[in-house]
């Protein structure tokens, strides 16, 4: 290899890592800030006149399922 075709190569190599990096931040750039937007938390008096199931309703429900898993673990177990 001469030097001519040594610099060609590494002028090569130096222009498509500058080009690359140079893509990556315009992509980066034009995509900044396209994220869906975060809504701020609900406060403590607006979740209290929700009409959603209250914590101590949302507690039971999970109780009743798990007692209900249980139950058919049980009788799975019992058949075996």
């Amino acid at each position: 290899m001469n030097v001519k075709q040594i610099i060609n190569m590494i002028m090569r190599i130096v222009m498509r890592k500058a080009i690359s990096k140079g893509i990556d931040a315009g992509v980066n750039r034009a995509t900044r800030g396209r994220g869906q937007p975060k809504a701020p938390p609900p406060h403590p008096d607006d979740m209290a006149q929700s009409d959603g199931p209250t914590q101590a309703q949302i507690r039971e429900q999970r109780r009743a399922r798990r007692a209900a898993r249980q139950a058919r673990q049980a009788a799975k177990e019992g058949r075996e």
